[in-house]
């Protein structure tokens, strides 16, 4: 009998939080203000967006110059149907912009009526914000503007009052998963309580969680084999920060646990007992909840620990 294989959407969102450079302060605080800044390196070109190291001879630039919110359509990609998130709601042309006064070219979006009234060479403008807060949102988009290039550059100090010293990007991905014929044998079997991985035929190693092939000879597996339920733990870390929207409290352990019959480690939560007391060689044993399609933990059997000899190559 065929199995259907799975499939299912997966959103992978978080927020990504970083500092941010004196070069690179100064850029997103100018954009606040309306201001467009580029560096200077040692041979005269002016990069914008600016950048703390010279990408021919990567020797710190730190020279800040203003450049024109004015600009010249290198090249650009007509996108007709605009995703979540992205700058406008409305068709637009994303498009390179080499900035008046600047040797390299900015992304951004031009809002356009449509591909007829883009091309490469047209001349374009800043839209900014209505409301700016140091990103690099604060320019809206583009939009087209009849006018001559040749805007001389400036030296600027790159200080603005109250100073962008960080960025937080919230980084989101969607797409659809399928894990394939293999996992979706180990997911299937999960459902029912049990753990089951694949031998391969040539090293007889057997692997939990499946992946359809054996890594170390390179060939296909197919063989099914019911392993554990009970396991070691080879190693672990302890957790002392919370995850968002987990409801765990810290700190816990997670551990790597070669079950019994797998050949390589898998991992999981420990719980029912302190987190001071888990240890290498800790004979542990699942612990499903009522419903759950995995186990929630695994928790002490109360046997011997094992033999450090008897997991030593799992580690």
């Amino acid at each position: 009998m065929t199995t259907e294989v799975l499939k299912a959407p997966l959103i992978v969102d978080f927020p990504f939080t970083r500092s941010l450079g004196p070069v690179q302060s100064a850029f997103l605080t100018g954009l606040r203000e309306q201001v467009v800044l580029g560096v200077r390196t040692t041979d005269g070109r002016v990069l914008v967006p600016p950048v703390e190291y010279d990408p021919v001879t990567a020797e710190e630039i730190r020279d800040l110059v203003q450049v024109a919110p004015t600009g010249t359509v290198t090249t650009w990609a007509w996108n007709h149907a605009p995703r979540r998130d992205q700058p406008l709601e409305t068709p637009f042309a994303w498009v390179l912009v080499r900035l008046d006064g600047a040797d390299t070219a900015l992304l951004h979006a031009l809002d356009a009526p449509g591909p007829d009234a883009v091309h490469t060479g047209m001349r374009v403008r800043v839209r900014w914000a209505a409301e700016r807060s140091g990103a690099i949102t604060d320019i809206a988009c583009f939009e087209p503007y009849d006018s001559a290039g040749g805007a001389e550059v400036a030296v600027h100090d790159g200080q603005f009052g109250s100073m962008v010293t960080g960025i937080v990007a919230q980084a989101r991905l969607d797409y659809t998963y399928s894990p394939g014929r293999a996992q979706t044998a180990y997911i299937n079997a999960l459902a029912g309580q049990r753990i089951v991985g694949e031998r391969c035929p040539s090293c007889r190693k057997v692997y939990v969680p499946p992946r359809g092939a054996c890594p170390t000879c390179g060939v296909g597996t197919a063989e099914q084999v019911e392993v554990g339920p009970g396991g070691t733990v080879t190693t672990y870390c302890i957790v002392n920060i919370k995850a968002r929207n987990l409801d765990i409290e810290v700190p816990y352990v997670y551990a790597h646990i070669a079950l019994d019959g797998a050949d390589l480690a898998l991992h999981g939560r420990i719980g029912g007992i302190p987190y001071d007391q888990v240890r290498m060689g800790l004979r542990v044993e699942p612990v499903w909840t009522e419903g759950g399609r995995y186990p929630d933990h695994y928790r002490p059997t109360g046997e011997p620990d094992a033999d450090y000899e008897t997991f030593k190559e799992l580690l």
